[in-house]
């Protein structure tokens, strides 16, 4: 049943050949914007110094985020015991 496969697959260009419909358009490469990467630098120091709490509050919430994910896992295993 499956033995003559090598008819049914086939790849686009093949395919496209034998029903007789020209090669596929290739499509143009996405240009990415270039990134100013000083004027970024500056935009976050300005932030920084405008707002100096940021940094505090940032690695607050990432221990805040380690200390529940640490008591969730030994709640976990608690009740697994």
């Amino acid at each position: 049943m499956y033995g003559n496969t090598s008819g049914l697959i086939m790849g686009e260009a093949k395919r496209r050949k034998n029903l007789g419909i020209p090669p596929r358009e290739k499509t143009e490469d996405i240009k990415l914007p270039k990134l100013d990467k000083k004027s970024i630098q500056k935009k976050v120091r300005s932030t920084l110094y405008k707002y100096p709490i940021i940094p505090f509050l940032f690695y607050g919430v990432a221990i805040l985020i380690l200390i529940g994910g640490l008591f969730y896992v030994f709640k976990s295993f608690n009740n697994i015991a």
